[in-house]
């Protein structure tokens, strides 16, 4: 017998499936173990030591590897081809290690595979390799330097800046460039500029529309005619003059297919085309990877989908050239396959790109095998993938260029259009527009001009000046802001959805119609970091450790040579601000972030002279919530105003004096906007029994006005009664956002606009949309938001949201998730620990059983102890006393938030 560990349940069935009778297949439910979150974990002072702890569920599961062990021929480390991977295996093979008489003499093989497919596994199995070290040394340098920016950086946030949750190595420099494009957005002034246009008539009868470029021999930009009244003069000289076709120009071009998906443009484009966020895109990704039953046989539908790589291997190649000439024509296939070479900066995976393991599986052959989410991506995947290896296609761009003449005076314009004449890789998609594969060049705006002659008189139909003004840059989305990453350098695709949840997550920044708005915590932190920790939230300082951590992955670098030169300067420059005084740290703040601490009042006033006294200078104050706007002259003056992300508001709508929006009609009642401990709100009437709800987030103090106001107060609002079950549908804003409520059964808005205008079919069409997704979304048991596998007794375990929160299930047990613990984060290991403690390890759920299994702590490192290298583990010691469950189980939660991006 063979025993062969991965990392997750469902991959464990379908390999022993291709495995067969001579194998065990394990799972080892991700990581077995990890660094306590606390400090002491990571030790500079000697040698970088690192003391892993093995918690209570992973001790279980490797307790089981080790029974199979015994008696068997040999152990197959079989996890994930990449480094976290790479560094599971060596954990495991470290704790066995340790396990006298366990392995001895037996065989120890890693063996990859980049796809769950037959042929895959057994090709794998054919070719064994060792573990390789320097991938999992980079492992150790990227956990330890995490571990220690977090656990040393966070607890001065914690002192000088109170309310600021946490700082982390990657996910403070993601933070900088959300609030740097905030900062772009408020110092921006808009200019005017105006477009000139003609719609002009061929003889033949067919109109087309062309655009002023030069004038009396001056070429003229975008930017050239900036008032009305240029714009006007330009007008008037073109409604007055002749105009003739001077030359037109036909030009073949070629576009090319796109890569295949990495992870990085997968989920930027599952963001921009699908509405996913990255974590759920991974997720999503994770099953089709994993497996899917298709006719009775489960099957790993797509290619591994953590990789920087856009080459596919040669198989695959040529069975999509195969299927290419099958489904669309030889005429597609083009003369040689294409090759793809990666342009990540950072790049260092030498992995496939993400392709279909079978191109003859395609979408709507497969769709009802798949849920809606799994059918999306796995669409955008095939066709991506499909597209790559496709002919070009061949678009004809016509340019006519055309004179005005007016007496003397002369006038330029232009005229362009585009016809696809050979669709090639475009076939691939049934939305061209859609999948963002049409030629650069804006094809589609300009369209297809009509027949239109050299030399030829064209006729006058409309003269056109439109003005417009310039806009600020865009906000970043997720998509973009994964785009930015990478192209600067930071941090690695695989781990770029937990940072971006971890940023939502400590509240630092805010997604509204999918744009990320940096909260005023976000931008406190920025600015505290970028004032005195500039070094380590720049750009290049940031791509410049993370292209060291690569080389200690190819080999290049001594992962410990890497951490003594960080180690050495950051453990300086901590010490140096423990001198640091909070009015230094406030002096600082306000002045960086005076737009959004004193925005411009509309009188003109000195937006920090105080309103209430008109004598005290406004600063940032710090309380034990965050930060504030108090006046100097407290405790004499008490004016406070709440720090608010928007910027807009002035201080009248944020001070302690209620606004007056105006009366309700309806109880005459007075209808008031207000700042309380929690933010801006609205109210109506006074005392106790007065009507208050707050401002949705996104929504700006300075617009709400009474319409908006009762709106508010006016809700949950009734849509209207659902014409099956008979029950009223009503729409509001709850803790998780805008909803619908139906017969007990929630279903999710898109945003809080449609809160007031959701109509009956459309609420109708949301909530089966809902109940569709599968058993216990409509009414009864929340949907689950993450699936973990199988639990080791039977079941599945999932993370679920609740009333009271979210929490994980298994079977009949329901155990909470700590307050700063991101649902979608969950770990296996992690849920282990909490239905542990919760009374549910034992077989089929007994509890007495479960209290047992929870009186069993994980191993802990004695204080003593000094391992020799950074691998070292400290040595377990039983424990003499029944250790509380749940206390074990929440205090790593809390602390672990200052350690991980």
């Amino acid at each position: 017998m063979n025993v062969v560990v991965v990392e997750s349940p469902a991959k464990a069935k379908t390999i022993n499936k291709y495995l067969g009778s001579g194998y065990t297949v394990l799972a080892s439910f991700g990581h077995v173990r990890d660094l306590p979150a606390k400090d002491g974990s990571v030790l500079p002072d000697e040698d970088f030591a690192m003391l892993w702890e093995v918690d209570a569920a992973s001790n279980k599961r490797l307790k089981d590897i080790s029974d199979a062990l015994k008696g068997a021929k040999s152990l197959i480390l079989a996890t994930d081809p990449d480094r976290e991977g790479e560094a599971i295996s060596w954990h495991v093979l470290e704790v066995l290690r340790k396990k006298k008489n366990l392995l001895g003499d037996m065989p120890v093989k890693r063996v990859v595979f980049n796809a769950i497919t037959k042929k895959s596994v057994l090709d794998a199995m054919d070719n064994p390799r060792e573990i390789d070290m320097p991938l999992v040394d980079a492992y150790l340098a990227r956990r330890a330097l995490d571990y220690l920016v977090g656990f040393n950086l966070s607890p001065v946030l914690w002192r000088k800046l109170p309310g600021a949750r946490s700082a982390g190595r990657v996910q403070s420099v993601a933070l900088r460039l959300v609030c740097d494009r905030e900062s772009e957005i408020e110092r921006f002034l808009k200019e005017e500029y105006w477009n000139i246009s003609a719609d002009l008539k061929t003889p033949r009868g067919d109109v087309f529309t062309a655009r002023l470029s030069g004038h009396d021999g001056k070429k003229l930009t975008k930017m050239s005619v900036t008032d009305g009244d240029t714009a006007a003069g330009l007008r008037a000289m073109l409604e007055g003059a002749s105009f003739a076709a001077d030359s037109v120009e036909a030009k073949p071009m070629r576009r090319n297919p796109s890569p295949p998906f990495t992870t990085s443009t997968l989920q930027q484009a599952a963001s921009s085309k699908l509405g996913f966020n990255a974590s759920r895109t991974m997720q999503v990704a994770q099953k089709l990877y994993e497996g899917i039953d298709i006719g009775g046989e489960t099957v790993g539908l797509i290619t591994y989908m953590r990789t920087d790589g856009v080459q596919m291997a040669p198989e695959a190649i040529d069975a999509a050239r195969a299927a290419i000439a099958d489904r669309f024509g030889a005429r597609y296939v083009p003369e040689k396959p294409r090759i793809y070479v990666t342009k990540a900066k950072n790049a260092q995976e030498a992995h496939e790109a993400i392709r279909p393991t079978g191109f003859d599986r395609v979408p709507e052959d497969i769709r009802r095998y798949l849920d809606a989410d799994q059918l999306k991506l796995y669409d955008l995947i095939w066709k991506r993938a499909t597209a790559s290896q496709m002919a070009s296609a061949e678009i004809e761009r016509t340019t006519a260029e055309i004179t005005a003449r007016n007496g003397d005076k002369t006038a330029s314009l232009r005229a362009t259009g585009s016809v696809i004449r050979f669709d090639g890789f475009i076939a691939a998609y049934t939305d061209a527009k859609e999948d963002g594969e049409q030629p650069d060049g804006d094809d589609d705006e300009d369209g297809r001009l009509p027949e239109i002659i050299a030399r030829e008189a064209l006729a006058r139909e409309k003269i056109n000046a439109t003005q417009h003004f310039t806009e600020p840059p865009p906000r970043f989305s997720e998509a973009t802001l994964i785009k930015k990453m990478e192209e600067l350098g930071i941090g690695r695709p695989s781990t770029y959805a937990s940072t971006l949840a971890t940023l939502r997550d400590r509240e630092y920044i805010i997604i509204d119609k999918r744009k990320l708005i940096p909260e005023a915590k976000g931008r406190l932190v920025t600015a505290f970091l970028e004032n005195f920790f500039e070094r380590y939230v720049e750009f290049d300082f940031t791509a410049d450790l993370e292209e060291k951590l690569d080389k200690i992955s190819a080999g290049e670098l001594a992962w410990k040579d890497v951490l003594r030169e960080f180690w050495t300067q950051f453990h300086a420059h901590i010490d140096d601000t423990k001198e640091l005084r909070v009015t230094a740290v406030l002096d600082a703040l306000n002045e960086q972030l005076a737009p959004l601490v004193f925005p411009t009042r509309e009188d003109g006033s000195n937006p920090r002279i105080c309103p209430t006294c008109g004598t005290g200078n406004l600063s940032l104050k710090l309380g034990k919530y965050g930060a504030f706007v108090g006046c100097s002259n407290y405790p004499d003056c008490s004016f406070t105003r709440q720090l608010s992300s928007d910027g807009a508001e002035g201080d009248a709508a944020l001070s302690n004096e209620p606004q007056e929006l105006g009366m309700d009609p309806v109880s005459g009642e007075p209808v008031t906007l207000r700042s309380g401990r929690f933010g801006p709100y609205v109210q109506r009437g006074e005392g106790k029994e007065a009507k208050r709800a707050s401002l949705p987030k996104g929504w700006e103090v300075a617009s709400i006005d009474f319409e908006k106001a009762l709106s508010l107060l006016a809700l949950p609002r009734e849509v209207g009664t659902h014409p099956e079950s008979g029950k009223m549908i009503s729409a509001g804003i709850g803790r998780y956002g805008p909803f619908l409520l139906h017969d007990g059964g929630y279903a999710n808005l898109e945003s809080v606009d449609e809160v007031f205008t959701v109509g009956l079919n459309r609420a109708v069409t949301v909530i089966a949309e809902k109940v569709a997704k599968g058993p216990g979304r409509g009414r009864g048991t929340p949907a689950a938001l993450k699936d973990l596998g199988e639990h080791p007794d039977g079941g599945p375990i999932t993370v679920r949201d609740g009333k009271y929160g979210p929490y994980v299930n298994w079977g009949k047990v329901n155990a909470t998730l700590p307050k700063d613990l991101d649902p979608t984060s969950v770990t296996v290991e992690k849920a282990m620990e909490l239905i542990i403690a919760k009374g549910g390890a034992a077989k089929k759920g007994k509890p007495a059983k479960a209290k047992t299994a929870a009186r069993k702590p994980a191993a802990k490192p004695k204080a003593s102890a000094k391992p020799k290298t950074a691998s070292a583990s400290a040595k377990p010691k039983a424990a003499a006393k029944t250790a509380k469950p749940k206390t074990a189980a929440r205090k790593p939660a809390k602390a672990a938030s200052a350690g991980k991006d």
